[in-house]
């Protein structure tokens, strides 16, 4: 990477330079040490970045689709060929594990560009007949300037949820990153550079919560999509409201792992996809099924084997790639997930692995589990974002569906069972946006979001496109 591009910003196609000194400084989670710095954008940054998205809107709109089509296709081409640095930069800002990162953090970008780009390219015009005679074209325009306002955790994946869509729909694009991982985007815009997308068509503006704010009021915006915690997307969603502005919303979850009384427990088998489900990027993934929901008949077993499963992950170093479970992004986050181990301690449940520090420097918490805890406990209620699991006993299939729907969000979650035909029957009684059996990841095809405090609107499949497009009905 160039070191100039950590001077200036992307903005309208090209390397500009920032109307402030002010930096953002990035920490590595691993030793607590500075790793490098980009600049922070400013509101005046932010102002020439919509208005250079405002001026690219009418040109890439019209852009024929095939066109349209190859430049996401080249995009796409352009982030693979840095896909190792692209690994090593975010496993070295957030503390995902490497190995985490490999799987990720470029494959759901690339693959959702090319997803997109033959989506577009498969449409055919929508002309119907009117129920009163006639003929009725439904036309699909896009948006117009979408503000992308992208969370720390899997920085890469969830930018581009909201831009491989928004751009293949025809829209332009002014994404924030956040603080924590901002390295990474200047290597997503040398992709674009060398991609050839058409200048103010995606811009990158680095900044923090106030930054983010100025965005969504921006008179020059005409959707948000946000990914992040249920507190800020409540105060966006306001916001929209009061403006009048559509906006996605995909925020905090606390799913649950149903693991009913004929599940296969042998972790030979289900560890892998267990891990995904229950503790990929360090507990810091908000669909993660954290609420273990267990058959009291077999309560004791699978206490043991999620205990045994804990204490067989490997804790180390974010770029290490036998790593498993690698440090907390923040001091303060690592902090905020200790104070929630003392809550479930204060309220009565017991720890059977974890709990603490290893012993090594940066910010790492030790994987952790707690049984005997009821599902009204603070920690059965609200989401940690760490590597820490709840085991919470249930009597019959009916209890277990209504434990899992006493949650105020509603995101991901997974049923474990050897039949799976009672699995689905489980699975449709779910009050959430997505769900798995004997594994859980999103896929690309399908829609992703949540219900209750969990969002609103979907991102990924064809419904993410959707979302970035505004309906016409011409009548003739």
């Amino acid at each position: 990477m160039s070191s100039t591009n950590h001077d200036r910003l992307y903005i309208d196609g090209d390397w500009v330079v920032p109307s402030s000194s002010a930096r953002i400084e990035v920490i590595s989670p691993n030793s607590a040490e500075g790793i490098g710095s980009v600049p922070e954008a400013a509101e005046a940054d932010a102002d020439a970045a919509v208005a250079s998205a405002r001026r690219a809107l009418p040109e890439w709109a019209a852009t024929p689709v095939a066109e349209r089509a190859r430049i996401l296709r080249t995009f796409a081409d352009a982030i693979e060929k840095r896909a190792d640095d692209m690994h090593q930069t975010v496993a070295s800002q957030n503390g995902m594990p490497i190995a985490v990162a490999s799987q990720l953090e470029t494959n759901y970008p690339t693959t959702l560009l090319r997803m997109y780009a033959s989506l577009i390219e498969s449409e055919t015009d929508d002309v119907r007949d009117g129920a009163w005679g006639g003929r009725i074209s439904v036309e699909r325009e896009p948006i117009g300037v979408v503000a992308a306002i992208v969370p720390w955790n899997f920085p890469q994946t969830l930018a581009s949820f909201k831009y491989a869509p928004a751009l293949a729909a025809g829209c332009t694009v002014v994404m924030k990153p956040s603080p924590e991982t901002v390295l990474d985007s200047v290597l997503l815009a040398e992709a674009a550079i060398d991609a050839g997308l058409p200048p103010g068509v995606l811009n990158i503006v680095p900044g923090g919560r106030g930054l983010g704010a100025y965005l969504v009021e921006h008179p020059g915006i005409d959707k948000v999509a946000f990914t992040g915690s249920t507190a800020a997307g409540r105060r966006i969603g306001e916001t929209c409201g009061r403006l009048l502005r559509p906006v996605t919303l995909e925020l905090g979850g606390k799913s649950a792992t149903i693991v009913l009384d004929d599940a296969e427990l042998d972790l030979a088998k289900i560890g892998n996809d267990l891990f995904v489900a229950t503790l990929a990027n360090n507990g810091q993934t908000c669909f993660l099924g954290t609420r273990v929901l267990v058959p009291r008949s077999r309560y004791s077993e699978v206490a043991d084997l999620i205990t045994a499963f804990a204490e067989s992950m490997t804790v180390g170093d974010s770029l290490d790639p036998a790593t498993q479970i690698g440090p907390l992004a923040t001091e303060h986050h690592r902090e905020r997930v200790e104070g929630y181990i003392a809550k479930g301690v204060a309220e009565g449940g017991r720890i059977t692995t974890g709990g603490g520090r290893p012993d090594r420097p940066g910010w790492f918490v030790q994987p952790t589990v707690f049984t005997e805890i009821d599902n009204s406990a603070t920690i059965c209620q609200e989401e940690i974002f760490g590597p820490v699991l709840t085991l919470t006993p249930y009597e019959n299939d009916a209890e277990a569906v209504r434990i899992a729907n006493d949650s105020s969000t509603g995101l991901g979650g997974s049923v474990w069972t050897s039949d799976p035909e009672r699995g689905m029957a489980v699975a449709k009684q779910i009050r959430t946006g997505t769900i798995g059996i004997n594994r859980y990841i999103p896929d690309p095809a399908a829609p992703f979001g949540g219900v209750k405090e969990s969002g609103i609107g979907r991102e990924l499949g064809p419904e993410g496109l959707a979302g970035y497009r505004q309906l016409k009905s011409i009548y003739r």
